[in-house]
């Protein structure tokens, strides 16, 4: 289980850097305008300054998970859970706030959400079945 969790925290963290890049980098871009709804340059120009810090928090995100993967394949099992469980579970509970505040965002949801809720529902298992014993 413990490997299950590690590989989907990783991919996890990964689709958080995507959208980091999507949000910080490429957020004036047709392709990413059109992912986004976004209906046109100027409505991007308007929210350019707040995707690029919602970008940023979900990069912090992404490390922290991260981070926490790369703890727990060092041997760091415990520690590496820890960021794990805060990592993902802030991505995840983040995924439900989209959901619940607007209900065409589903799809977006379960993009962001569907990779940290198998990280933690693993890492919860592993944790209870003592796979993570120092």
């Amino acid at each position: 289980m413990l490997i299950a969790a590690l590989v989907f925290a990783a991919l996890a963290a990964l689709v958080h850097v995507y959208i980091f890049i999507l949000e910080s980098v490429r957020w004036t871009a047709e392709s990413t305008r059109k992912t986004f709804g976004i209906p046109s340059l100027e409505v991007a120009q308007t929210t350019k300054s707040m995707a690029y810090n919602q970008g940023f928090y979900n990069l912090f995100l992404a490390i922290i998970a991260g981070l926490g993967v790369i703890l727990a394949i060092a041997g760091n099992s415990v520690v590496g859970a820890t960021l794990i469980f805060a990592g993902a579970g802030s991505m995840l509970l983040a995924a439900l706030v989209l959901v619940t505040s607007d209900r065409t965002k589903l799809r977006a949801g379960t993009v962001q959400g569907s990779f940290p809720l198998l990280a933690v529902v693993l890492l919860g298992i592993a944790a209870a079945t003592g796979a993570l014993a120092a």
